[in-house]
């Protein structure tokens, strides 16, 4: 039975990213395979002609809009996370405690609607006025992590820099080190490129709190697996090539969709799918990650896929001051590489 406690580890607040690396590509990138350091620069070099790298594409959206409580005018920010079939958003509200069914939050001359408080700071809200996505692109602004206290003189660096379609509350920040340079090294290695969408939503960033890791429940999110990028799974592998993930968002997609022989099948729907110990990768032979908050589920993953070797390649990584979370350096690591 494993527990959040295992997943948890000593950060040092001065480790933890509070400016972005320039230029993308000289943040540091360590090869877990033999601790040796690299810059992400290098990752062609890390790689093997025929190896296939997978990116999510999403977009950040302007996700944070400020409001106010019609009834009494108190402020209320909400972070809008995911909108479901029926076109009701899942958000994050501060503060949510007294957020009851019909409260109405005006958010400019757009209103918001309480339909349920899920706890846990979440609500469940329908939008009225214009086009949902437009309203909150025209209000809001791009919601920074919460432990970043930085400034970031252009919001476009918490995006990739192939970002796409807004639909994200966070970034897929593995990506966040690419440049137009790293593309071009691996155009000349023979690695080819795919893209998948995965909307990032709340785990992204949420501690587990309770003890049993099997007790978590994971929300949602969106992904799509083109039908391209199965084609392109699927000839690497019958080539001989290696799956490369950039990103744990990548991770979840392309195993939501996998198949036995490890290609996927192409689709779009959302995903729970909770990658801890015991789970199978069957798609993804190697992942390109950046360090992760202490009891997350997307360290979780991590130790999951590369096994008990993430605390020592913790340990080495703080030890060489290397910087956490999100506009901090990468690793890279294999499929239960010991």
């Amino acid at each position: 039975m494993a527990k959040v406690s295992d997943f948890r580890y000593e950060l040092p607040e001065e480790s933890i990213a509070q400016s972005a690396i320039e230029p993308r590509h000289d943040a540091r990138l360590l090869d877990t395979r033999d601790y040796s350091d690299h810059r992400f620069l290098d990752l062609p070099e890390l790689l093997e002609p025929g190896d296939l790298v997978v990116i999510n594409e999403t977009r950040v959206r302007a996700a944070r809009l400020i409001g106010h409580r019609r009834s009494t005018g108190g402020k209320i920010e909400l972070l809008f996370l995911d909108r479901d079939e029926d076109g009701r958003w899942e958000a994050l509200a501060k503060p949510a405690r007294r957020l009851r069914t019909g409260t109405v939050i005006d958010i400019g001359d757009a209103t918001a609607f309480i339909l349920e408080n899920l706890g846990e700071g979440r609500v469940l809200l329908t939008l009225s006025g214009e086009d949902d996505e437009t309203m909150i692109a025209d209000r809001g602004t791009v919601p920074l992590p919460p432990y970043f206290t930085g400034i970031l003189d252009d919001p476009e660096r918490y995006q990739t820099m192939y970002a796409r379609v807004p639909g994200s509350a966070a970034a897929p920040t593995a990506g966040l080190h690419f440049t137009d340079t790293v593309f071009q090294g691996l155009a000349r290695r023979g690695i080819a490129v795919a893209r998948v969408d995965l909307h990032v939503s709340l785990d992204t960033f949420r501690p587990m709190t309770v003890d049993d890791i099997a007790d978590h429940v994971i929300h949602s999110e969106w992904c799509a697996v083109p039908e391209d990028a199965a084609v392109a799974i699927e000839k690497t592998r019958s080539a001989g090539g290696r799956v490369v993930a950039i990103g744990t968002t990548v991770v979840r997609s392309l195993e939501t969709f996998a198949r036995e022989d490890g290609t996927v099948a192409a689709g779009q729907r959302h995903t729970d799918l909770f990658l801890r110990p015991g789970s199978e990768f069957k798609v993804v032979d190697a992942l390109v990650t950046n360090f992760h908050l202490p009891g997350s589920t997307l360290l979780v993953l991590l130790a999951s896929f590369m096994g008990e070797r993430w605390r020592e390649t913790y340990r080495i990584a703080l030890d060489r001051g290397y910087r956490f979370l999100s506009f901090g350096d990468a690793m890279y690591a294999e499929r239960g590489h010991s």
